[in-house]
């Protein structure tokens, strides 16, 4: 499936964020890198529908975002609805945790990943 246009200033920003991954979102990548986490194969900053998302699962169509604190404030929270909307209707079933959900409770976070893309690979 091709990609929706990214633009170039995202396509930086993800470049970017690749190589200053918050303390949970390397925690995370350390979980689902190289075919980790039941072989399940992962990118991370991948642009879709003119976003860059956190990570995702093309095979499974799914996506691992990870939201800080500036994600509770109204107007983010409404971007991120819409943000949402946008790639469900591309249909990516898309999963958001909290940075605190990662660094205290890794193992929860993984077994609802693997049991959103299906019980089949427990």
């Amino acid at each position: 499936m091709p990609h929706a246009p990214v633009p170039p200033q995202r396509r930086t920003n993800a470049r970017r964020m690749r190589k200053a991954l918050t303390d949970a979102e390397l925690k995370l990548w350390n979980e689902l890198r190289a075919h980790r986490l039941m072989g399940l194969s992962f990118r991370r900053q991948m642009p879709i529908a003119g976003y860059i998302v956190d990570f995702a699962c093309p095979a499974h169509r799914l996506i691992v975002e990870i939201d800080g604190s500036p994600h509770a404030l109204a107007s983010n929270i409404s971007y991120d609805e819409i943000r949402t909307r946008r790639l469900q209707t591309d249909g990516w079933i898309v999963l958001r945790f909290w940075n605190d959900d990662i660094l205290r409770d890794i193992d929860n976070v993984c077994t609802h990943i693997i049991r959103t893309i299906g019980r089949d690979l427990l």
